[in-house]
């Protein structure tokens, strides 16, 4: 209880992480990105933390993705989930340019958005982007290439349940056809190198359904690009 109090007067006093509380400091201290955010082996098409002699997890290789890359930055665990959930949940857009540092400090992400031709976020539905006031995939995606953000071009067509209580199969079946490419853009994508944006991986179902509409529409090469990745429903954490 008190942490959280002082947690939430660190939201209104500047100079201070809002991990480790010390000030003067920048919003994640340098003490705390060494101590949380250290960069780890990753499947390559899904993320997942695997060992460092392996390019791909065992799933990716039986069942291949329709990414051609995955990258994150972060394990969804603490400090990040907690701030994840208060930049997504409680209002706090400004947060998405710390947060993209983040994910720009992990390795392999300034090659794909170097090589990109398009960085597209993940959209929201009408009803949830009403509830939640903004797009958390968008301010990420703004802060990570301001200059190839093609907003409006991929479209959520569906509104879904939430996918937190739901296994991986459900998941799935939760956002098939959900995904859409504007037909007056879909000439943008022909032989075209996509970087997806959002902001937390789980099972990966959003982000290949929503990769697999990029791919249907013409795109050549799609990365999907995360600030953290979860551990998929029904599997310890790592």
């Amino acid at each position: 209880m008190f942490r959280a109090q002082c947690q939430s007067i660190s939201d209104r006093i500047p100079g201070q992480c809002a991990v480790c509380l010390r000030w003067p400091a920048n919003p994640v201290c340098d003490a705390c990105v060494a101590s949380f955010a250290q960069p780890v082996p990753r499947c390559a098409t899904c993320a997942l933390v695997v060992h460092a002699a392996v390019r791909q997890c065992g799933a990716c290789i039986r069942h291949p993705p329709p990414l051609d890359a995955c990258v994150a930055a972060l394990h969804y665990a603490y400090p990040w989930s907690g701030l994840i959930v208060r930049f997504k949940f409680q209002q706090h857009p400004a947060w998405a340019r710390t947060l993209a540092q983040l994910l720009r400090s992990a390795p392999w992400v300034e090659p794909e958005l170097d090589q990109a031709d398009r960085v597209i976020p993940m959209p929201l539905s009408t009803q949830r982007l009403r509830q939640r006031g903004f797009n958390q995939a968008l301010e990420l995606a703004r802060q990570l290439a301001p200059d190839k953000l093609a907003t409006g071009l991929l479209l959520r067509i569906r509104d879904t349940p939430a996918q937190s209580a739901l296994g991986r199969t459900q998941r799935m079946r939760n956002v098939r056809d959900a995904f859409a490419v504007e037909p007056l853009r879909r000439a943008e994508l022909s032989g075209a190198r996509v970087v997806l944006v959002d902001d937390v991986m789980t099972s990966g179902a959003s982000l290949f359904a929503a990769a697999t509409a990029l791919r249907q529409a013409g795109a050549r090469h799609v990365t999907g690009m995360v600030l953290a990745r979860a551990d998929p429903p029904g599997e310890a954490p790592r």
